[in-house]
């Protein structure tokens, strides 16, 4: 077993008379309902240094502490997948992640993904929360992510997150030319109607804040680069959406490939056959977790990626603003 887990968090006004383990999951989000309830009848997870039932209501002020040891992610396997590493230390391992990988197990993708490789490439993840992830990036986003090797580095990024000093840019490649970048501060969740999509809401979604700026414009699409303030699911894709400058190769959220009139049977090619959303995770800045020195790293585009743009380049030129887009 590796490092004890000990941790605690103060009862906030607004749980006041909720239930422990119902306060117990929203205070430790990292850990599931389940180990929670485990730890709460063990008696390793305590209410001011008292045992209660999972029932049992809490108060204002109350200290809930875990004090426990790791247990291993149940039912994920190491399997050995190929993984592009960037950096590797005692506490952190920053990979590559290639589009088509999935991040972590679960409904539909019981095995093959990123934790997977993980665990046969570093065992000892396998007593972390979610097998070390910390963030993710969708199955067919590539780039740079980083994943926590020991619990002083989990606990720290989860911080940093959460204060949003991690920073992480990323390329994508839009349909329609910008003017000039910009913000979007629109709050999202899981959409109304289509659970399986995310979207801008008008009321009850979380925080959402993505902050872009044009890189290059072509006759009908644009290249920006995008900085993430928040990182809810499918941010970049949703918000860029919402402004009307959908990712290219985007089914969920950006519908039918748009051809340009007049395109070149290449550039035809190129938008329909593009194989998944242009969004690339380039850059991540953060501080490190044992040192607390700040680091930087980067990953270049990926071969599909800079395909598009050199096409985008010959054969959608900049034209009169007076010229028909499609």
């Amino acid at each position: 077993m590796g490092e004890r887990i000990q941790i605690s968090a103060s009862v906030p006004a607004e749980m006041d008379g909720d239930r422990l383990d119902q306060v117990a999951a929203r205070l430790f989000p990292d850990y599931s309902r389940s180990r929670l309830q485990a730890w709460i009848k063990k008696g390793e997870l305590l209410a001011d240094g008292k045992q209660l039932r999972t029932r049992d209501k809490v108060v204002e002020g109350m200290e809930l502490s875990i004090d426990t040891e790791p247990e291993e992610v149940v039912g994920w396997q190491a399997q050995d997948i190929a993984l592009d590493v960037i950096y590797e230390d005692e506490h952190i391992i920053v990979i590559n992640k290639p589009a088509g990988l999935v991040v972590h197990p679960a409904a539909g993708h019981a095995d093959g993904t990123l934790v997977n490789a993980l665990l046969a490439h570093a065992p000892q993840m396998a007593q972390l929360p979610r097998g070390g992830i910390v963030h993710r990036l969708d199955m067919e986003t590539s780039g740079i992510m980083v994943a926590a090797k020991s619990l002083l580095a989990h606990g720290d990024l989860v911080a940093q997150l959460q204060e949003r000093t991690v920073r992480r840019e990323y390329c994508a490649v839009c349909i329609g030319v910008m003017t000039g970048g910009g913000t979007v501060n629109e709050p999202m969740g899981r959409h109304p109607k289509q659970r399986k999509k995310m979207a801008v809401l008008a009321v009850g979604g979380k925080p959402a804040i993505t902050h872009y700026r044009v890189e290059k414009r072509f006759g009908h699409h644009t290249s920006i680069a995008v900085n993430l303030e928040t990182g809810r699911t499918h941010q970049i894709r949703v918000h860029m959406a919402h402004r009307h400058y959908p990712l290219v190769g985007d089914p969920t959220y950006g519908g039918r490939p748009r051809i340009p009139k007049g395109a070149s049977t290449e550039l035809v090619e190129v938008l329909r056959g593009f194989p998944r959303q242009a969004l690339h995770a380039r850059a991540l800045g953060l501080f490190h977790p044992e040192t607390g020195e700040e680091v930087h790293f980067e990953c270049p585009l990926p071969e599909e990626m800079q395909q598009l743009l050199a096409v985008l380049e010959r054969e959608d030129p900049v034209i009169a603003s007076d010229d028909p887009l499609y």
